[in-house]
């Protein structure tokens, strides 16, 4: 059974007759009389009385009917979503993002995208990278800020932008190294750490800093939460290397790093070049046109487009 078929048993019945119905549908009268009978034929019951000079319905063509109604009314609040879909009057995208995103501001960003789109529903998740390229690949994700542990992403997902992070270390308040206000990594061998759950974009970044290094890092404590590491530091429990923009928005001493200057990699990411969603494609546009000049060493927003 096809829609054009109900449609044009529908016509018949609104029209009082096949040859004003055929007008109606901008059809020969011929096409529409074979798809009315491909219908009877389908359903095994003739839907019209055709003795008469008016065209009536049988038992059977009234039992369709309201049924047809519904169906015709459904295929075309179907149409009109797929339309709102593409339009983007509706729809939803869903992001993931590593918890210590700083290259982004990620919530001011989606509520500029809302305004611009307050039909399109937006799903936020954070996780570890391991778990969010996951998503990716299954399709749980539409796009997601990674920090791969590699130069190149994983086979089948695509970079719609890179930022470049310094990382700093964090200390409390009038520790020794606050006063310095820099130091060597090789300097750092008897401090204690604090550091993240392993899995993260920010822990593996350090890791393979400490290793390039030699640094045989002593942790006293390790978290999932980047506001509990930030708690700690202040306590005095360890030293812990973050992103520049969380020692400055916890008002903690920012110690810079030299030889090497530490840093890493955050990627917008996505399965392929142009999202068949929508939403999302609409989304990565924002995400990427609108980055502001004055990018650099603390963190700005201007990706390099990929």
């Amino acid at each position: 059974m096809e829609i054009r078929q109900l449609r044009h048993f529908v016509a018949v019945v609104h029209e009082g007759g096949f040859t004003a119905a055929a007008r109606a549908e901008l059809i020969v009268q011929s096409a529409l009389s074979t798809s009315v009978r491909n219908l009877e034929k389908e359903l095994g019951a003739e839907l019209f009385d055709r003795t008469g000079r008016r065209v009536v319905l049988t038992e059977a063509g009234r039992a369709l009917l309201p049924q047809a109604r519904a169906l015709l009314a459904g295929a075309e609040a179907a149409r009109e979503a797929v339309a709102a879909v593409a339009g983007l009057a509706a729809g939803r995208v869903s992001i993931g993002t590593i918890q210590t995103l700083t290259c982004v501001d990620l919530p001011a960003e989606l509520a500029g995208f809302h305004r611009d789109f307050p039909g399109i529903q937006v799903s936020v998740r954070d996780a570890t990278v391991a778990e969010l390229t996951e998503g990716l690949r299954a399709g749980e994700l539409d796009l997601a800020y990674l920090a791969p542990d590699a130069r190149e992403l994983p086979e089948g997902l695509h970079a719609h932008a890179t930022w470049q992070e310094e990382l700093v270390l964090i200390t409390a308040p009038g520790h020794p190294l606050a006063e310095a206000g820099r130091t060597l990594i090789r300097d750092l061998a008897d401090e204690p750490f604090v550091d993240f759950r392993a899995g993260t974009g920010l822990e593996t970044a350090v890791r393979r800093l400490a290793a390039h290094c030699g640094l045989d890092r002593r942790i006293t404590c390790d978290v999932t939460q980047i506001g509990l590491l930030v708690d700690l530091v202040r306590a005095g429990i360890g030293v812990a290397f973050v992103p520049r923009a969380i020692g400055e928005r916890a008002g903690l001493p920012c110690v810079r790093i030299r030889q090497p200057e530490p840093g890493r990699t955050v990627v917008l990411a996505g399965r392929g070049p142009r999202p068949r969603n929508p939403a999302a494609a609409a989304l990565v546009r924002h995400l990427t046109d609108a980055a502001p000049a004055g990018a650099g060493r603390r963190g700005g927003r201007r990706p390099a487009a990929r």
